[in-house]
């Protein structure tokens, strides 16, 4: 497969891995440092991305966008890039609705492009065998063999837009909606005065879960922003398929109330995000 040439929209932690693996796999890796951070610009230095400056000279400069964005950002995101008149394949890799999804692929339809459906299930994708990109659409299967070759798992799933967004929802609907379940779980113990009464029974169980739990829900304070949007749109995706969506509506509460404990050098203690539950 020859090179080709990629927009990435924006290299954070999670995008730059993406954009790397792109490298890897032998394409020329673009993105838009206009209005974006010193710490992306960082970023995209280290990881040997090419500078188009802006999005308009990126849409007008690749023949494939890859959108990795916060889920509340996807369609202004999308938006933009279609006001550019960009017509080549835009990959949107972000934790949307397949509603959503669908909704993209008549846009860029419309304007003579190609429309491709991504969910990213894993973290940064440094480490082979540990992060995966699906791709659903009518183009998937030519993309994914261009994007394929890196750090990043890359497989089709299907012609049908909103397939990988719906494998990538129903994934983070345990992974995630399980980790504000906890999280309110150990709120709500000690806020009755028996969490250590709750932990011990946990630990009769299984040895391992009550320090795997508490571990977790510290780490998770660290995306906890990112996630509100993604719980909504987990609800609205089993909304649209008949299934009650009101506990990841409840998942995205919890995330709400955490957000803000990221911005430190350290995790917080267990003890303040339970109170951040518990007194909003």
């Amino acid at each position: 497969m020859s090179q080709s040439r990629i927009g990435i929209l924006h290299p954070g932690n999670m995008g730059v891995s993406v954009a790397a693996s792109f490298k890897t796999a032998g394409n020329e890796v673009l993105w838009a440092s206009d209005g974006r951070s010193e710490a992306t610009r960082q970023r995209a230095q280290d990881a040997g991305l090419n500078d188009a400056v802006t999005v308009r000279a990126l849409c007008e400069t690749c023949s494939i966008i890859v959108s990795v964005c916060p889920p509340h950002a996807a369609r202004d995101v999308a938006s933009e890039v279609l006001g550019y008149g960009f017509n080549g394949h835009y990959v949107d890799a972000n934790a949307i609705s397949p509603q959503i999804a669908v909704s993209l692929d008549v846009l860029f339809a419309s304007a003579g492009g190609s429309f491709v459906d991504g969910g990213i299930i894993g973290g940064p994708a440094w480490t082979s065998g540990n992060t995966w990109l699906y791709l659903s659409g009518s183009t998937a299967a030519e993309i994914a063999s261009i994007l394929a070759g890196g750090a990043l798992g890359v497989a089709c799933i299907g012609e049908v837009p909103g397939k990988a967004s719906a494998l990538k929802m129903c994934y983070a609907a345990y992974s995630k909606g399980t980790t504000a379940l906890l999280a309110a779980i150990l709120a709500a113990a000690t806020h009755y005065g028996v969490r250590e009464e709750l932990e011990d029974q946990w630990a009769q169980d299984d040895p391992d879960f009550s320090e795997q739990t508490l571990a977790r829900i510290r780490r998770v304070t660290a995306k906890a922003w990112r996630y509100i949007g993604e719980m909504q749109e987990i609800s609205a995706t089993f909304q649209a398929a008949g299934v009650p969506g009101e506990f990841h509506l409840a998942a995205a509460e919890i995330y709400r109330r955490m957000d803000g404990l990221e911005q430190r050098s350290e995790l917080p203690s267990l003890e303040e995000i339970l109170l951040r539950l518990i007194q909003p």
